[in-house]
């Protein structure tokens, strides 16, 4: 079975990460095991130069796993770029109970959508639209929450991904 999938999108700067991160804690205590998964569209590094791992990509490797005992990290080369169902399938374990995915605004998986200015300042595919959550009145069909209605959206989230059993 797979880990449902949620995208919260919007345009730069609408808050999108500032939800999640509010989000989150309110699915953790109702004993949810949240992934998340940021799309960068212009690249990160988040290696340090000098570092025993970035060392090892610099010689040459196209995969370096830092292990300790609570924590793992990978760096990796792509050949080409992965979607969230790669992310999903080749990195995530089959215990969690929802993935939540920041970005892929174009694509028709679930999504929420924070706006600041107005619908419609970016293009966003409406297939999968299950919420908007704006400071802003907009009518689109969809339940609307306020900014900071962060316990109804995480509430919503859960009636939409019920917690998988264990």
């Amino acid at each position: 079975m797979y880990i449902p999938i949620l995208c919260f999108v919007g345009r730069s700067n609408s808050g999108k990460t500032t939800l999640i991160e509010r989000v989150i804690p309110e699915l953790v205590r109702a004993g949810y095991r949240v992934a998340t998964v940021k799309h960068a569209g212009h690249g990160f590094d988040l290696d340090t130069e000098g570092k025993d791992s970035w060392r090892h990509k610099r010689a040459g490797a196209s995969t370096v796993v830092v292990l300790s005992k609570s924590s793992v990290a990978l760096f990796a080369d792509t050949s080409n770029p992965l979607t969230i169902e790669d992310v999903r399938s080749r990195f995530l374990a089959d215990d969690y109970d929802l993935i939540i995915a920041e970005g892929w605004k174009h694509d028709g998986y679930p999504k929420i959508l924070i706006v600041r200015d107005q619908v419609g300042e970016v293009p966003i595919s409406t297939e999968g639209l299950l919420a908007v959550v704006s400071d802003k009145s907009v009518n689109v069909g969809v339940p609307v929450f306020g900014l900071n209605e962060v316990p109804a959206v995480a509430g919503f989230i859960m009636q939409h991904f019920p917690r998988r059993p264990r």
